[in-house]
């Protein structure tokens, strides 16, 4: 059954190539959805999947680019939209 979550990720996120690299993880894993930046520094993402594949999502997530230091992902269950065909960078 889809699921749908929303990630918030605080730490060093912006500006070291952190969207696209979620944006290659979904693209991977078969998560749709879309991850954006936050104006206070943090990045959210909302992806849309059978549960065990946002299990390893999130655990992706928090790994985080090369650059990135991620010192939080915070997770929240929500409802699918259903419509969201591949995962954007917003």
């Amino acid at each position: 059954m889809v699921q749908a979550r929303t990630y918030r990720i605080r730490g060093r996120v912006q500006g070291v190539g952190y969207r696209y690299f979620a944006q290659q993880v979904a693209l991977r894993l078969g998560v749709r959805g879309w991850v954006r930046n936050l104006p206070n520094g943090d990045v959210q993402a909302h992806g849309e999947a059978e549960s065990e594949v946002l299990d390893r999502f999130r655990v992706e997530l928090e790994r985080g680019s090369s650059l990135a230091r991620v010192s939080e992902v915070v997770e929240e269950d929500v409802a699918a939209d259903g419509r969201i065909g591949s995962f954007e960078i917003r």
